[in-house]
Order: C-alpha cells, then sequence, then structure tokens
C-alpha cells in the first residue's frame, strides 16, 4: 500500500440525495495507508426520505415505538386475519400445589445423605448443602407475587385491529366421525366449564404448598454406588426402580436421516382433500395407528424410559396418501398431531397448541416453480396445496376458508408430466413445501441488491482480545463466497469514541479513513462511497482488511460509542436495506444508549429472582423498529470476557430479525477453544443463504387462530411478521386457540409463506403447508401430544413470562404445565385409577424434560449463573429451532471406549458409528470408560481415571491417564480402526447442524468438569432435586 496521503475535503461538499455533508479539516497521515481526515462544524440535515411501499395487499402502515413501518416490496393481495393477538384469559380455576416452598424447608430439618463410596470427585453431593433443595429454588412463597402477573405471551407483538376475512360461501359440512379411545370408560365434556387453553401455571403463580408429610422421598437415604461406577447411584430408588427396564414398543427407534418429500416427478396421487376424508377416517383410528402412544407407564417404576436414538416426532393419524404428502417435521411441527374439536376439550387437556417453524431450512430437496400464475385462494389467498379438494377440473376448494375456486387455464398444463388435463398432478398440489419465483405483479421495485455492512469495535478492551485479525482472516478469506451477484455492495465501519468511516471508490489508489467526532449529531461524510459495488473496489476492500487490524495495535481509547455508530449504520443502509454485522467487546460508555452494568456478582447464586433481565433503555429496541422499517437487520457478535448487559443490546437484533452471538471471556490467545468457535461461526455465518426484505404470514383453517408469536421479528399485523434478513438457522414458534368448534371438520391445515428476495435478486415464495386430524376424545388427543413440539413452545412461554414477571413464576409454570396434564390425563382418559406416576408413552419423557427446563443455565437457580449467560441463553430458547433447542434442554450422553461398526451408517462411502443414549446420571459414567456430551454448542469428552488403556493410546494418542492433557480441543489423527470411528462420529454430529459444537476434553483436574457435571440432569446438587424426587414431588400434585 503506497504512503499515506493528506488529503482536503472542501467545506461545502455537493449534496448527495438527503445526506447533508458536513464540513472537514486536513489531519495528518494515517498510522497505515489508510487517509484520515477528521470532520467538524456540525450543522443540521434531513434525515432519508422514507419510502411507501404500502399496497392493496398489505396496506398498512404501523408507527410503533417511533418507527415507520412500510410493507416491503411485495405487492400481495388481501389476506383473511385472523382475531388480533390475546394473552391468556384471566378466568380463575383451581391451581395445583407447587413444590414445597422455603418454608417448609425451614421448618423441618434437612437430612443430608452419606458421602458416596467412590474414588470419583463428582459436584457438590447432598453431604454438605449449603441451600434448600430444589423446592426452595423453585417456589419462593416466602414473596408475594406481583398484583398483576402478565400474561405469558410475546412482548415483540403489536395489538393491531385486523382486516375482516371476506368470506363468500359457508365451510364445508362434512359429518363429523368421532375416533374410539382406547379406554372402555365414556367422558362427558360440558363446554361450559370454560377454562384458560393453557395450563393454569401459565396463569398465575403457585399457591402455598400442601403439607410436608405428602412429601413421600426420604431425603436423608440413598442407596450405594454400583460397582464399578464413577459415582453414586440414583438416589432414594426403590430396589426394582434400578432394574426395570423400558417396554421396547414404548418409544421406537426412529431412522436417524429424515427425508424430504420426493421431487414432483416421483409423485402420482391421485387427488385428495377434506372433502374425501370423511370415509377415510372413519375407518381410521388413532389407537390402531399408533397403540404404543397410550401404553400406560407408570414413571416411578420405568427407569430407563429414554430411547437408543433420537425421540421421533409423533406421525399424524391422516390416510396413507395424505402423510405421504404432508409437510416434513423438521420444517412445520405441531405440539398437538391431533387438534381438538373444541377449545374446551384443549382447556381439559390442559396442553398447549401451537405450531414450531424452521421455514429457510436448508433442503436437499426443494422444488422450485415457474409461473406467470400462482394459483390463491380468491377469498384467504391460501397457496394452492395437496390438501385442497378438486371437485372437478375446473374448480378446487381451499381447505383453509372452503370457498370453491376456478382453475386458471394455465394451469391445467403439467410441466413435469407435459400432459394438459390434470391440474392435481401439478408440482404445487404434490409438494407440501414448494418454492415460486414471484412474477413480476408481486412487485413494487426492483428487487434490492445484498447490502451488507460490517461495524467494528477498535476500543483498547477490543483489540486486546485479538478478534480484530480474526474477523479481518475471515473476510479476506470468504469474500468471494459472500451471497449476492454483480450489485452486491460492502462497507465497514469501525468506532471507540469516535467513528470511522471508509471512502472505499473505486478510483482511489487507497482506503480514506473520514473520523466523525460529534456523538450528539451523526451525519455521513460522503455517503456515495461508504457502501461500494464489491466487484468493482474489491481491491481496496482487501487493502483495507488487511491494514485494519495494524491500524489501532497502540489505541489507549477505552471508551465505545456503539449507540452512535449504529444510528450511522441506520443512516447509510436506510436507502436499500441490507444486513449490518456488529462486533462488540464491552459496554458502550459514550453517547445515546450508554450503559452502566447492572450485574451483582455476589447475586449470581441467589434463590431469589434474578433482576435485570428486561433491557436498561429502549434506543435499541427503538432503533431496531426503525431499522426493521427500512430493511435492515442487525446482527450482533458479542465477544466480552466482563458484563455487557447483553438484555439491552440484544434488541437491536431481537426486534430487527437479527441473530445473537455471545463468545463470554473471549481472547484469541488464552481461549482457543471460544476461538474455534469464532472462526467456525463466522465463516457459516458469512457464506450461508440469505433472504433480503421478507416478510412471513401464517394461515390456518377457519376456527383456528394465531395469537401470539416467538422468535426475531416485528409483528407487522395479526398474522403478518417482518422479516428484514431471514436465515436457514432461524426457528419461530406460534401460539393458537379454537375460536370457533370444528366439529364439521375431520381435518385442519396450516400454511406458512415467507416471501422474500434471494441474494442474486429474484423475489421468491416458500411455502409450507401441513395437514392434522381433527378428534373429538381426550384419549386421541393424548396419543397425538408431541412432547418434544411441547417443550420447546413452554419454554419460550416461560421466557416472556421471565421477562414480564419473574423467574420464580416462569419456574412454576413449567412445572404445573407437566403436573396438570398429567392430572388431565389420569381423571379424563385412564379408566382404572392405580398407584403411581402414570402417563401415556407418548408423554412419558415430559416431567424429565421439564426438569432439564428448569436446570438449563436460561432458568436455574442456586447455581451461579452470569447475568449475560442467562440472557443469551433466553435468546436461544427463542430463536433456535427445535432439533437443536432439544440439546440444549436435554443433552445427549454417549460411551465413546468401546465404539463398533454394529449398527453404523455408511454415508458416502464412511461408515458412522451410532453409540446408545445414555441417561443424564453419574451412575452412567464409568471410571474405566470414555463418554461424550453433546449440549448442541459444546461436545464434553470425559475420560474416566482407570479408561481403557487401549482408547488413550488408539484415540488421544497417550500412554496413560495421566498424560491426558487439561486443554485439548482436538482429536489427534491417527492411523487406527478407533481413532477412525470416534473421529468419524464426532463430525457427523458437527454436520448435523449449523453452528461448530467445540470439543472440550476433560479429566478430573479439568476446568470444564463442572460445566459436563451440570448437565447431569437427572440427579441431585445442592440446589436442585434428582429425577426420581422430582417424580415423587409431581406424583404428589397429581394424586391431589
Amino acid at each position: 500500500m503506497p504512503d499515506a496521503c493528506v488529503f482536503l475535503l472542501r467545506a461545502a461538499l455537493p449534496v448527495s440525495g438527503d445526506q447533508g455533508h458536513r464540513g472537514a479539516r486536513a489531519t495528518e497521515p494515517n498510522r497505515t495507508g489508510v487517509a484520515r481526515c477528521s470532520t467538524h462544524t456540525p450543522r443540521s440535515h434531513p434525515e432519508p426520505a422514507e419510502t411507501n411501499m404500502s399496497n392493496s395487499g398489505l396496506n398498512s402502515q404501523n408507527r410503533t415505538a417511533g418507527s415507520f413501518h412500510t410493507n416491503g416490496p411485495f405487492q400481495i393481495p388481501a389476506a383473511h386475519h385472523p382475531p388480533p393477538q390475546q394473552g391468556f384469559p384471566t378466568m380463575p380455576q383451581p391451581k395445583a400445589p407447587p413444590l414445597p416452598g422455603q418454608d417448609y424447608y425451614n421448618s423441618r430439618p434437612y437430612q443430608p445423605a452419606p458421602p458416596p463410596v467412590s474414588q470419583y470427585h463428582g459436584p457438590p453431593g447432598p453431604s454438605t448443602p449449603s441451600r434448600p433443595p430444589e423446592g426452595a429454588a423453585l417456589h419462593n412463597h416466602s414473596m408475594p407475587p406481583p398484583p398483576h402477573t402478565p400474561p405469558l405471551s410475546n412482548s415483540y407483538s403489536q395489538h393491531l385491529q385486523p382486516r375482516p376475512g371476506p368470506y363468500t360461501q359457508p365451510p364445508n359440512q362434512l359429518t363429523p366421525t368421532p375416533s374410539p379411545g382406547l379406554v372402555q370408560t365414556s367422558v362427558a365434556y360440558s363446554s361450559a366449564a370454560m377454562t384458560p387453553p393453557f395450563p393454569k401455571a401459565l396463569q398465575s403463580s403457585a399457591p402455598p404448598p400442601g403439607p410436608a408429610a405428602n412429601l413421600a422421598m426420604p431425603v436423608g437415604g440413598s442407596y450405594p454406588p454400583q460397582p464399578g461406577h464413577a459415582g453414586t447411584s440414583y438416589p432414594s430408588l426403590p430396589p426394582g426402580y434400578q432394574s426395570m427396564q423400558a417396554p421396547p414398543s414404548t418409544l421406537p427407534t426412529p431412522p436417524l436421516t429424515q427425508h424430504y418429500p420426493p421431487q414432483p416427478q416421483q409423485y402420482h396421487q391421485p387427488p385428495a382433500g377434506p372433502a374425501q376424508l370423511s370415509s377415510a377416517l372413519s375407518a381410521l383410528s388413532l389407537q390402531s395407528q399408533t397403540p404404543e402412544a397410550l401404553l400406560v407407564l407408570n414413571l416411578l417404576q420405568e427407569r430407563n424410559l429414554l430411547p437408543a436414538g433420537p425421540v421421533p416426532a409423533p406421525t399424524p393419524c391422516l390416510p396413507q396418501d395424505l402423510q405421504k404428502l404432508n409437510c416434513s417435521p423438521e420444517v412445520f411441527r405441531s405440539t398437538l398431531t391431533s387438534i381438538p374439536q373444541t377449545q374446551s376439550l384443549l382447556n381439559k387437556a390442559k396442553l398447549p397448541l401451537g405450531l414450531l417453524l424452521h421455514p429457510f431450512k436448508d433442503l436437499s430437496q426443494l422444488p422450485v416453480v415457474t409461473s406467470s400464475t400462482i394459483v390463491r385462494c380468491r377469498s384467504c389467498r391460501t397457496y394452492i396445496n395437496p390438501f385442497v379438494s378438486f371437485l372437478d377440473q375446473r374448480r378446487w376448494k381451499c381447505n383453509l376458508c372452503y370457498r370453491v375456486n376456478d382453475v386458471p387455464e394455465e394451469f391445467m398444463y403439467n410441466p413435469v408430466s407435459r400432459s394438459y388435463g390434470e391440474p392435481h398432478k401439478r408440482p404445487e398440489v404434490q409438494n407440501a413445501t414448494i418454492e415460486f419465483i414471484a412474477p413480476s405483479e408481486y412487485m413494487l421495485r426492483p428487487p434490492q441488491p445484498a447490502v451488507y455492512l460490517f461495524l467494528l469495535d477498535v476500543s483498547h478492551n477490543a483489540v486486546e482480545t485479538g478478534y480484530l485479525d480474526v474477523v479481518c482472516q475471515s473476510l479476506l478469506e470468504n469474500l468471494n463466497s459472500l451471497p449476492g451477484d454483480t450489485r452486491t455492495k460492502i462497507g465497514l465501519i469501525t468506532f471507540d469514541s469516535m467513528i470511522h468511516f471508509y471512502n472505499l471508490q473505486d478510483g482511489l489508489s487507497q482506503p480514506q479513513m473520514l473520523i466523525v467526532s460529534d456523538l450528539e449529531d451523526i451525519f455521513l461524510p460522503t455517503p456515495d462511497s461508504l457502501l461500494v459495488n464489491l466487484s468493482e473496489s474489491k481491491e481496496l476492500v482487501r487493502d483495507l482488511l488487511k491494514s485494519l487490524p495494524q491500524m489501532f495495535t497502540k489505541t489507549m481509547e477505552t471508551h465505545s460509542a456503539l449507540g452512535p455508530a449504529l444510528q450511522a449504520a441506520f443512516k447509510l443502509m436506510s436507502p436499500t436495506g441490507g444486513r449490518v454485522t456488529v462486533f462488540q467487546t464491552q459496554l458502550p460508555t459514550l453517547g445515546v444508549g450508554a450503559l452502566k452494568s447492572r450485574e451483582d456478582p455476589n447475586q449470581r447464586a441467589s434463590a431469589k429472582d434474578v433482576q435485570h433481565l428486561s433491557p436498561a433503555t429502549d434506543f435499541y429496541k427503538k432503533l431496531a423498529l426503525d431499522c426493521s422499517g427500512q430493511q435492515v437487520a442487525v446482527d450482533l457478535f458479542m465477544l466480552s470476557a466482563q458484563y455487557c448487559d447483553l438484555a439491552t443490546l440484544g434488541c437491536i437484533s431481537r426486534y430487527s430479525a437479527g441473530s445473537v452471538y455471545f463468545y463470554p471471556s473471549y481472547h484469541t490467545e488464552h481461549n482457543p477453544a471460544q476461538t474455534e468457535r469464532f472462526q467456525k461461526d463466522l465463516k457459516r455465518y458469512l457464506t450461508r443463504k440469505i433472504g433480503f426484505e421478507a416478510v412471513m404470514r401464517i394461515r390456518c383453517t377457519k376456527g383456528l387462530s394465531i395469537h401470539t408469536f416467538h422468535g426475531n421479528f416485528f409483528v407487522r399485523s395479526t398474522d403478518l411478521l417482518s422479516l428484514p434478513n431471514v436465515n436457514p438457522d432461524a426457528g419461530f414458534a406460534v401460539q393458537m386457540s379454537i375460536e370457533e368448534n370444528l366439529v364439521d371438520m375431520q381435518v385442519v391445515s396450516f400454511q406458512a409463506a415467507l416471501l422474500y428476495t434471494s441474494s442474486k435478486g429474484e423475489r421468491r415464495i416458500r411455502v409450507h403447508t401441513m395437514c392434522l386430524p381433527v378428534v373429538n376424545s381426550m384419549s386421541d388427543i393424548f396419543a397425538g401430544a408431541d412432547v418434544q413440539a411441547i417443550t420447546c413452545l413452554l419454554a419460550s412461554m416461560a421466557v416472556d413470562r421471565s421477562v414480564t414477571a419473574s423467574l420464580s413464576d416462569a419456574r412454576d409454570a413449567v412445572t404445573n404445565a407437566a403436573i396438570d396434564s398429567l392430572v388431565s390425563y389420569r381423571s379424563s382418559v385412564l379408566t382404572i385409577q392405580q398407584p403411581g406416576l402414570l402417563a401415556p408413552a407418548c408423554l412419558c419423557l415430559f416431567p424429565l424434560y421439564i426438569l432439564a427446563l428448569l436446570k438449563q443455565r436460561a432458568f436455574r437457580t442456586g447455581t451461579s449463573t452470569r447475568l449475560d449467560d442467562r440472557v443469551f441463553a433466553m435468546y436461544q430458547l427463542k430463536y433456535q429451532p427445535l432439533s437443536y433447542l432439544m440439546l440444549m434442554i436435554h443433552p445427549a450422553l454417549y460411551r465413546l471406549d468401546d465404539l463398533t461398526d454394529e449398527g453404523a451408517l455408511n454415508i458416502n462411502d464412511r461408515t458412522i458409528p451410532q453409540p446408545l443414549a445414555l441417561q443424564l446420571s453419574v451412575e452412567k459414567l464409568s471410571r474405566d470408560g470414555a463418554f461424550l456430551m453433546d449440549t448442541g454448542s459444546d461436545l464434553y469428552l470425559w475420560v474416566g481415571k482407570s479408561c481403557n488403556p487401549t482408547f488413550l493410546n488408539q484415540v488421544l494418542g497417550v500412554q496413560n491417564y495421566a498424560n491426558v492433557p487439561l486443554n485439548q480441543n482436538q482429536l489427534p489423527e491417527l492411523d487406527t480402526a478407533e481413532s477412525a470411528r470416534t473421529r468419524a462420529f464426532i463430525g457427523w454430529i458437527r454436520e448435523q447442524r449449523p453452528f461448530y459444537p467445540v470439543l472440550h476434553l476433560i479429566r478430573d483436574e479439568s476446568p470444564m468438569k463442572s460445566s459436563f457435571m451440570q448437565n447431569m440432569i437427572e440427579d441431585r446438587t445442592e440446589s436442585a432435586l434428582s429425577y426420581y424426587e422430582f417424580l415423587l414431588h409431581v406424583q404428589q400434585q397429581v394424586s391431589k
């Protein structure tokens, strides 16, 4: 790079667009080859003009929280909206008694268990308790509940008035066909006794505890450890409980690879729809299809309920031809795969009704249709799908509003078979997931280009972490892989106590730095040259990235002006929209949005409610809503060793449909594991596919309504989400209710339509449609319960409750959710009341998942948890798709020292061992083994003291246990069969997810050992109940 040049900006620069230029003065040459100038003499200037892109289909322009929200570039015909969002009903009902409270533990002396007879040094055991058990943490009834507990609803949503749906034809009148239940006694349902649609714990805090004598668990006792095991056995187990085996048919192990529906040409199905379902469903019973779902299990006796592989999603009870066409559960999933006929029936079941979506997921097979005519219902605007009914070749009936529509002439021709007159064989009617390339009527302006702006913290603290080198190097390596086309634009801004812009205009010999020191009234010095065409200015961008890490190596500037930097980014990106990527390493201290530390480290392990889960200022939320209105999303990478108030800073991403990444204690040299994770995550982030200026609408059959959304977005109208950016790693959830009885329907359908601009500049519409049966018996409802989807939806609801009410209230809510559902099952489905904790096989893991949720970083108490770690865990619970979320809640444990090829997968000529999943208890650990724990974001490889020497030598490359390294994050590549199997299995795990799980090699002296042991969900700790104790508590409440 040539020597730094000194240049002058004239005091009166020409004005470009709506941005006013300001005077600047020449400064001394820069420390590197990037020329600098400082600006001064601030003056007022107009804001960028707002672009009105409303249209007849989306004609709402909402000013919310200081932002003007336009409708994006899509011209969408009028859509039917369900009623506005609503919170939980507040109708009173009996409360399920909570876990024993603090008063109980104060009145009854705590009896510790004897220390385990073992050489294994596990986590602090029950021998020296310093805090009350889990019950006291779950229910702190010494503190009165707040006078009003807000409903468990999404705080993102805005209450807007919907437009009435122009229904012109009554619903299809179908003869209801009740499905016979497994139980022999009939249950009468009363629609008059209306109760809230979700577990009562989600309505209000729990009542005072019951008598202490009802806790049947002798907390002072413990069975001796099993021979050869590394820790204590399951505490206080009945003798038969330890040896009981689960029936092999309780939870069948699913295929590890779920195949997406095949290509359109592979389908040759006859037309089917709701009108043809009556006779098919009459002969089909949920119980005859899935009898194992309602198998009655006593959870206090069935010890090994965890399946050997992934828990399968339940299959809806539909005719085979329809089920074959249904949407993949990896993309679209319901908490109940059998929808109750009435809201009163749903209330009685005490199970939440909601959907979990992964709408932009990377798919190996995705039919793409290019057509000048996209066939949609004239009334509700539903896209034609496999579950509509063809009355004849020229008419089809909508499966959401039941209006009869004409088949367009163009739709009569099938481009796949090149035949005419068979519209039911078109790809749109043979694929539940399909993508359309939108025609011109869906556009109001040319598709925006891919625009990427990077904001980098260059304060002294940031430079010390070494992250700047990693970011610049990663950008250099992946510059050609950024999604886009010849119109792609890029820009960089750095900031400390001032804002540094970089002129990268084509024709310059080197980049030019422009410094703005006025933080009170941010302006753009040269708006036309700060965002440049990547292909035209690629060499200048490369020069800047190569020199940037050295430019600030000697800086002593400790302040951070993040707020003004974000304001500058908003001004720069508003005309086009795009993605802003922020790298921040500390609390912002200067300008608007400056923050002060709110965390008290001494209160991290307190059993009281956690404070400061809500933002300290609304600046970042308001700015995010402004960004959303201009199709700008902000992604935040937080790399900090100190408290950085993620609860406040994360709002910039939550409300602009961005993502939050968090790397605590990041340092390039001192924390190589975090550095490796950051490098891998950043590469995935830069190269993954992206959609711009997107909106997503979720429609459902008449009678159902959506009332709460969960995820990162802005709710533009009742059922429309604004997504300035959409990425393939984002998940969403919605809560639903039944507004009208579904007695005339055999099935209901749900459709999610995602409209976006691809990085190549194409308007695209991705549509997912799911069909589910309607049932009228409690046994059918329970048989179709999806325990993992229910757990994930409850987790999102509990995050909202933690912020709007309190953490203890959220913990009570999820605990009582399990209690209420089992009470309902016992009273409404079981015909013979037996002792024990009885549950259907489909919900046998529900109490375990609830306990795991209570011990998850977001909700745990009694354990030292940094506030930022807790908030980030809550962000992940709201944002991650189900498959990744379940590993965060309930990790997977495998034994690795005895891997074999038996039952292995063969993928691309590779053999992938498939070890059995183990229960999360130290009794499953053995001192002579090696065990891998998969928590989703981390992999922990625990090596026992007496581990097999063959494993040590052939896999770890060491001669004995003493030589196992303490801080190793990679397995050596050894030319042995054992090494190949182990590395193949770990590599296969990493391939299953978009983010990079770091491997931590752990022995007893390792600092990461506590993190490994905290994930032993089924064991008791100082402040948390064991799984068996939790089951005893649930049984106590269910039996009342």
